[in-house]
């Protein structure tokens, strides 16, 4: 008897910690900033610093930037909408980012990131110094990540940000993030350029062309410069006499460049010899996306610097578009010309087209001529030369954009098996709760059965399927309709509103339990730990009707107060949910903060003493459940004449404390779990149908 006792107090006080710790890892969480998963107007009005402030919201991720005097400066991205570029962990990097009407760039900063070499090993700090270097650079600046090689950057063009050493692949997908974004915002409210499909060459259209033809037609652009040119260029300045080679010979030639697209393999064969033009395509079938810029140089000029190196940006050619800059990168292939092409120095650079690039309209070549003066440290001075470029329409293929259909379209496309399985599993399910409900809770394999059923529930409908339903909707919506606002939000997700529309045809039918019983993941995690518990052999917590009527209440009370909050303060809404643990132990798989995991796995520990606590006490989606479940027009669980009056079977078996002393079953807090239709079913359980079958009555 003393080691029961013993049991009993160290039992109590286990409890009595598991409480303290839900409370605390609850205050925790409410203390901290939810997540959300775009940024609301006052969290980007945050970003922003005098002399500006934040505007209007005119698109999903983007804000006008008004200045003091209340005239539009530019605008203010988050980049996670615009350009959800995956980083190294797998999630987009999501940045903050400040433009002016001119394109140049006021400030950057991180929103949220995963990039595990930040998160755990280099810290944040690096990260945020990265992003900082954007500040008053520009987008018609082309700007690389690293240094140059050698004194590459003399004089170049390009203006270079410091790295972060063991984080290339990370501050590179930054940049990436940070340029597609602005670049995207840009083109469109900026110049209003059209972002429509680029065209990409025709691989199957064939021409036979000569050089002559070539340069007739203008798909060869020249752009020739001679010394006298140079010199004049470079007169009354510093430099005007450091180049003795153009003032002894006025009339030679300094640059006699040649711009040809080799894209269309109709010009590139005319071009280029056999092999260069066999090993051109054999670099397409890889590089699908990038479109072959030849330059040939029959000048002195030699189109890089000494220090270029090879499969890099070269160092004195830059090209823009539309004023935008356009990233050439060298191709890295040996360039041997055709017979009867003109020139000494080759090479072919490669853009993507993917970033804008559109080879059928005029984009402008620049190439920097540099000059020195000085034996040590010498000072250096560049002029640039440019020529503009396009390729007739004929040789490439410009996709039609698809009709475009409503968004939940396309999402109900992308998940066409998963729906399927979805709708079949449920049609199986209802009509076997239906129209077999007795013979399913008759199974001598019951318990085993109902935990698969739920095991699938977890795995399919939850982790997999993403299909937890959240009181996140039920808020949404009630914000939705009082604000007047559409709810087309809804069709987004086709997969929980399948589950939505299923269970709300279920309230009329059996009220909150079909969900609450056998719908929801979380639930069922529940349910598992409670088998768990009673395997180990843990006591298992008692609740008088009395206690339990009034833990029953407090549901209420948390979605009263969460309504309350939707209408009222959607940021503190946002805290509030996360009393919710679903989207931690269902969502994010538990990859999450640790006092989110914390709370959500003590509620399922709870539940290996105290028979799915949560669900019972807690959850506001259960009441909402058991509101919803006014509308049931029947009573689906059959009772006896003797239920309640003497025979209390059920009432003791119940574990959710859902049949009253009279028998009756208390539907708002019914799960639907179908112990007490087995013992009312079994003649060999059933108190009364076992009296009977002795000729006996209670």
């Amino acid at each position: 008897m003393e080691n029961a006792a013993i049991r009993v107090v160290s039992f109590r006080i286990m409890l009595r910690h598991i409480f303290l710790l839900l409370l605390s890892c609850l205050m925790v969480i409410l203390s901290n900033p939810s997540s959300a998963e775009n940024l609301t107007n006052g969290a980007a009005a945050g970003y922003v610093e005098p002399p500006y402030k934040l505007g209007e919201n005119i698109d999903v991720g983007v804000w006008s930037l008004i200045n003091l005097d209340g005239r539009e400066a530019g605008f203010a991205i988050e980049t996670k909408p615009l350009a959800a570029i995956p980083g190294f962990s797998g999630a987009p990097i999501n940045l903050f980012v400040q433009i002016d009407l001119e394109g140049g760039f006021i400030d950057a900063e991180i929103i949220s990131h995963n990039e595990p070499i930040f998160v755990s090993g280099l810290g944040q700090a690096p990260f945020h110094e990265f992003v900082t270097q954007y500040k008053g650079l520009s987008l018609s600046d082309t700007i690389v990540v690293g240094v140059p090689y050698g004194d590459a950057g003399s004089g170049s063009s390009f203006v270079y940000l410091d790295g972060v050493t063991k984080a290339t692949a990370s501050v590179r997908i930054a940049h990436e993030t940070i340029l597609a974004a602005a670049l995207a915002v840009a083109r469109e409210r900026l110049q209003g350029i059209a972002t429509g499909p680029p065209a990409r060459p025709d691989l199957d259209y064939t021409e036979p062309l000569t050089w002559d033809e070539i340069v007739a037609q203008g798909l060869a652009t020249r752009r020739l410069v001679t010394n006298a040119e140079i010199d004049a260029a470079f007169a009354d300045t510093l430099w005007e006499d450091d180049d003795p080679i153009a003032r002894d010979d006025p009339d030679g030639i300094y640059l006699d460049l040649w711009v040809v697209d080799l894209g269309p393999p109709s010009i590139a064969r005319a071009v280029l010899s056999d092999d260069s033009f066999e090993a051109l395509q054999e670099f397409m079938t890889i590089s699908t996306h990038d479109e072959p810029i030849l330059m040939i140089d029959a000048g002195r000029h030699g189109l890089v610097s000494e220090d270029f190196v090879r499969n890099t940006s070269p160092d004195l050619i830059s090209a823009t578009q539309d004023d935008f800059p356009v990233a050439l990168r060298d191709a890295d292939l040996d360039v041997e010309l055709a017979p009867g092409v003109p020139g000494e120095i080759a090479m072919i650079l490669r853009t993507d087209r993917r970033l804008g690039f559109d080879p059928t309209r005029d984009w402008s070549l620049s190439i920097r001529a540099l000059r020195e003066h000085g034996s040590f440290r010498p000072e250096v001075g560049h002029i640039d030369f440019t020529t503009n470029h396009k390729t007739d329409e004929r040789f490439f293929l410009r996709e039609t954009p698809p009709k475009q259909v409503a968004p939940w379209v396309d999402a109900l496309r992308g998940r066409q098996i998963d729906m399927i399985i979805l709708g079949v599993g449920l049609l199986a399910f209802t009509g076997l709760f239906a129209f077999r409900m007795q013979w399913l809770a008759g199974l001598a394999s019951f318990t085993p059965v109902r935990l698969g059923i739920l095991a699938v529930m977890t795995a399919f409908v939850g982790w997999w399927g993403q299909g937890q339903l959240s009181i996140v909707t039920v808020l949404g919506v009630i914000r939705g309709l009082w604000d007047r606002q559409s709810l087309e939000f809804l069709l987004y997700d086709p997969f929980s509103l399948l589950i939505w529309a299923v269970v709300i045809i279920s309230f009329f039918l059996w009220g909150r339990s079909l969900f609450c019983g056998w719908l929801c993941p979380f639930g069922a995690l529940q349910e598992f730990t409670h088998h768990i518990g009673k395997r180990i052999g843990l006591p298992q917590i008692q609740i008088s009707q009395n206690v339990n009527f009034w833990l029953t209440k407090i549901k209420y009370v948390l979605l009263a107060g969460l309504v309350l909050a939707a209408l009222t303060n959607s940021a503190l809404t946002d805290k509030l949910v996360e009393i919710e643990p679903f989207k931690t132990a269902i969502t994010v798989y538990f990859v999450r903060e640790w006092y989110y995991v914390l709370y959500a796995g003590l509620w399922l520990v709870l539940s290996m003493v105290l028979f799915k606590g949560f669900c019972r006490f807690v959850c506001p989606l259960g009441a909402f459940m058991a509101i919803g479940g006014l509308i049931r027009g029947r009573n689906w669980i059959a009772r006896r004449e003797a239920c309640g009056s003497p025979c209390q079977l059920c009432r003791v078996k119940c574990n959710y404390d859902a049949i009253a002393p009279s028998g009756e079953i208390k539907y708002d807090e019914c799960f639907g779990c179908l112990d007490c239709v087995k013992i009312h079913d079994d003649p060999k359980t059933c108190v009364p149908l076992v009296l009977a079958a002795k000729g006996r009555k209670l």
